[in-house]
C-alpha cells in the first residue's frame, strides 16, 4: 500500500503546473488539481496508518553542509491591541522581550489602521501640515524597549494616499481603531519621480533617529527619539498593494534609499517584500540587477513571503498534503531566487520575513457578513510544523532570516496566522515552535548531513558551538511514527504536538534509541554524547 500511495502521489503531482499556487491565495487551476489530489491522498493514507515501519535516521556528524546563519524571528504588526491601556498589550510585549529574537520585523498599521502607520494623513497646504505620531509613538516606543539589544527591521509600509492619483481624495476613519480596508487606492504617483515618497519616508526615519523632523514648510517637530534603525524595509508586498511593477517599485526604492541614507547613513535597506515570489521572477531579475538602480544605491537585503493556503472546498484532513507540497515548491523557488541573487548581486542578503499558513476564510474578513469560523487545535500544530520545515529548508540554503507571521492577529485580522490567543495572549503551538527553534539553534552552529528514510518525517541535525549535537524533527502527517535515532539513549527530547496544546514543549529523557513522534509534532533531540 505504501508503494501505491507514493506512486499515486507522483502521478497526480506530475499533472500540476510547474509552479502550483502558494503564498497569498491565487486562484489557479493547479490549486484545484492539488485539492483533488490532497483529498484522494487523505483517503488513501487513512488505510495504511498501521503499516508505517519505524523511521530510520542517519546522521553524519562530521559532514558539515554549511554554518547556520538563519535567524528564527517573527512579524509584529501595529494595531489597537498594542495601544496604551489595551488589556493584552503588556503581556504581548513581555512575550516579545522574553523571546529575545534578532531582526523582528515591526510593521506599522499602514493600510489597515492608517493612524498607526501613516504619519501624514493629509497633504500639506501653504499654511499647515498634518504630521502626527500620537498613535504611532506609543506602540513604537514599546517595540524599541522590548527589542532592545537586538537588530530590528522597521517597515512603515503605507505611502500616504494623497500621493497617488485617484478620482477623489481617499478617506480614512476618524476613529483610529477602526479598520480602513479601502484606504489603499491608486497605482500612479502624483510625483512620477518618487522624490515626494522618498522625502516622506526620510522624515519618518528622522523622527526616529534625529530627535524630530523638519516638515515641508520648514517647521521643526520634536520627537526626542534617538534610536538606531538597523533596517528599513521599503513598502510591503508592492505587487499587491498598489500593484506596482518592478520598474515602478525600483524607482520608489531608489528614491527612498537615497533619502533615508541622507538622515541615517548606517541604516540598511530591505527591498522587494514580494507576496508571491514564484509568480514574479521578473521582479527579482530586474531589482537585483545593479544596472537598474541609481549609482550608489545599496542593495543590502531583499525580502519575500510564504503562506501555504488550501482551496476553499478542501476538508481539513487534506491540508497536510497541500501545505507541505506548497512548502516544497516554495523552497524550490527560494533556490531559484538564490541563483539569481548570487549571479546579479552576491553581497545582498535575504529575509523571508512572513512565513505561515492561511485559511481561505480570512479573505472574507472585509465583507460585512463575515462570520469567524472556529479553528481546530490540530491546525495550529500543522501550521507550526510548516514553519519548522521551512526554517530547516531556508537554513540549508543560507537565508538570513526566517520570520514567522504574525502578532497580533484575531478574527477580522488574519486569525489563521495568529501566534497568540486573541483573548488571552497565551502562545499557541506556532509560537512555541518558534521559541523552541530559537532556543536550540543559533547562528554559528554547524548544519550537518542528515537524512530520514521516510518522506513523512524530516530530520535535520546541527552541532552547536560547544559541540552539542541536536536534531530537529518534523512530522508531516497527522499520525504517529516511531523514530529510530542511533546513540540517542539518555538524550533529552523536547516536543510540541497536539497533546501539548497551547503549553510549552513537553520535555523528557529517552530510555532507548527510538521514540514516538505524534501527529504534526515538532521535536528537538539533544544527544548526551
Amino acid at each position: 500500500m505504501k508503494i501505491l500511495e507514493q506512486r499515486a502521489a507522483r502521478e497526480l503531482l506530475q499533472r500540476f503546473e510547474p509552479h502550483a499556487s502558494w503564498g497569498k491565495p491565487m486562484m489557479r487551476r493547479s490549486t484545484i488539481a492539488l485539492a483533488s489530489a490532497s483529498i484522494f491522498l487523505a483517503a488513501l493514507s487513512a488505510t495504511i496508518w498501521a503499516a508505517d515501519p519505524p523511521v530510520k535516521i542517519t546522521v553524519h556528524w562530521g559532514g558539515t553542509i554549511r554554518v547556520l546563519k538563519t535567524k528564527p524571528t517573527l512579524l509584529l504588526g501595529a494595531s489597537p491591541v498594542l495601544s496604551p491601556g489595551a488589556p493584552l498589550r503588556d503581556r504581548i510585549f513581555k512575550i516579545i522581550k522574553d523571546l529575545g529574537a534578532d531582526d523582528i520585523r515591526y510593521a506599522g498599521g499602514g493600510y489597515v489602521y492608517p493612524h498607526f502607520g501613516v504619519a501624514e494623513l493629509d497633504p500639506p497646504t501653504a499654511t499647515k501640515t498634518s504630521w502626527d505620531f500620537s498613535h504611532i509613538d506609543p506602540v513604537t516606543e514599546e517595540v524599541m524597549k522590548a527589542t532592545a539589544g537586538h537588530p530590528l527591521v522597521l517597515n512603515f509600509s503605507a505611502i500616504p494616499e494623497w500621493m497617488f492619483k485617484t478620482p477623489a481624495p481617499v478617506p480614512y476613519p476618524a476613529d483610529p481603531e477602526k479598520p480602513a480596508w479601502q484606504y489603499e487606492q491608486g497605482k500612479e504617483l502624483r510625483d512620477p519621480t518618487a522624490r515626494e515618497v522618498g522625502e516622506y519616508f526620510a522624515r519618518v526615519v528622522a523622527w526616529h533617529v534625529k530627535g524630530g523632523l523638519t516638515d515641508e514648510l520648514g517647521k521643526w517637530h520634536e520627537s526626542g527619539h534617538h534610536w538606531k534603525v538597523d533596517y528599513w524595509e521599503v513598502l510591503n508586498e508592492p505587487d499587491i498593494e498598489h500593484g506596482l511593477d518592478a520598474q515602478t517599485y525600483t524607482r520608489i526604492y531608489d528614491a527612498v534609499a537615497e533619502a533615508v541614507h541622507g538622515v541615517s547613513p548606517e541604516t540598511k535597506l530591505v527591498g522587494i517584500s514580494d507576496s508571491y515570489p514564484s509568480g514574479h521572477s521578473e521582479f527579482f531579475r530586474y531589482f537585483l540587477d545593479p544596472k537598474n538602480h541609481r549609482p550608489g544605491v545599496p542593495l543590502d537585503m531583499i525580502s519575500y513571503h510564504f503562506y501555504a493556503v488550501p482551496n476553499g472546498d478542501e476538508p481539513p484532513e487534506a491540508h497536510q498534503f497541500t501545505f507541505f507540497y506548497q512548502a516544497d515548491r516554495f523552497l524550490e523557488t527560494v533556490g531559484y531566487i538564490e541563483t539569481l541573487r548570487k549571479m546579479l548581486s552576491p553581497s545582498t542578503g535575504t529575509m523571508v520575513n512572513e512565513i505561515g499558513t492561511m485559511l481561505p476564510e480570512d479573505w472574507a474578513q472585509t465583507s460585512p457578513d463575515y462570520v469567524f469560523k472556529p479553528i481546530a487545535q490540530s491546525y495550529w500544530n500543522l501550521s507550526a510544523a510548516i514553519y519548522a520545515y521551512v526554517f530547516a529548508g531556508l537554513a540549508r540554503m543560507g537565508i538570513d532570516d526566517a520570520a514567522e507571521s504574525g502578532i497580533p492577529c484575531a478574527p477580522g485580522l488574519w486569525p489563521s496566522i495568529a501566534m497568540l490567543d486573541w483573548d488571552t495572549a497565551q502562545p499557541n503551538a506556532r509560537f512555541w515552535v518558534l521559541k523552541l527553534i530559537h532556543h536550540n539553534f543559533r547562528p554559528g552552529d554547524k548544519i550537518v548531513d542528515s537524512s530520514s528514510d521516510s518522506g513523512y518525517v524530516m530530520a535535520q541535525a546541527f552541532v552547536g558551538a560547544s559541540g552539542e549535537r541536536k536534531v530537529l524533527f518534523v512530522n508531516k502527517r497527522d499520525r504517529e511514527f516511531e523514530v529510530q535515532l542511533p546513540e540517542s539513549t539518555g538524550a533529552k527530547i523536547e516536543v510540541i504536538d497536539q497533546t501539548t496544546g497551547s503549553n510549552p514543549p513537553a520535555s523528557s529523557t529517552l530510555d532507548g534509541s527510538s521514540f514516538k513522534l505524534g501527529g504534526f509534532a515538532v521535536a528537538v533531540v539533544t544527544l548526551t554524547h
